[in-house]
C-alpha cells in the first residue's frame, strides 16, 4: 500500500506541477483564473475567462497552448480514465478561429454549443467512443 500511495502522490504532484506551469504562462499574459477556480461552474467566470484569452490581437498563443497540453499530458498519463472521459466540451465561446486536433475520448470526442467562429473551424484526428486512450471502438 505504501509504493502505491507514493505513486499516487508523485502523478498528484505532477499534475500540479503542471498546472501551475498553466498558471504561470497565463499570469505572464495577465490572465488572472482565480474566478473559474473559485466557481468552475459559474458560466459568468468561464465567459469572463474567454473573453480575456480570446481578446488580444493574437488570441491564444503557442506558448499557452503548450502549457495546457502539459496539462492534458500528465493527466492522461497519470490517470487515463480521467484524461478519456474529459474529451473537449466547449460551451458559449467566440473565436476568430478553432483548431481541435488528436482527441481520444471514452465517450464523445468534441462537443461544441453556443459557438461562434469568425474565421472557420478546423477540427482533426478525434477517436471517440473508445475504453480509454488508444482504445478500440469496436471492442465495445
Amino acid at each position: 500500500m505504501g509504493a502505491s500511495a507514493g505513486l499516487k502522490d508523485t502523478a498528484t504532484q505532477a499534475v500540479k506541477d503542471a498546472y501551475i506551469g498553466l498558471k504561470t504562462v497565463l499570469a505572464h499574459r495577465r490572465v488572472d483564473v482565480s474566478g473559474v477556480e473559485r466557481r468552475p461552474d459559474s458560466d459568468t467566470q468561464r465567459a469572463a475567462l474567454t473573453e480575456t484569452l480570446t481578446d488580444g490581437p493574437d488570441g491564444v498563443d503557442d506558448e499557452v497552448i503548450a502549457a495546457a497540453r502539459a496539462v492534458i499530458e500528465v493527466v492522461a498519463t497519470h490517470d487515463a480514465a480521467a484524461a478519456a472521459a474529459v474529451g473537449v466540451d466547449l460551451e458559449r465561446i467566440r473565436a476568430g478561429f478553432l483548431r481541435i486536433a488528436a482527441v481520444e475520448a471514452a465517450g464523445t470526442g468534441v462537443r461544441v454549443r453556443d459557438g461562434d467562429f469568425a474565421g472557420g473551424i478546423d477540427i482533426g484526428h478525434v477517436r471517440a467512443g473508445m475504453d480509454g486512450p488508444g482504445g478500440d471502438p469496436s471492442a465495445r
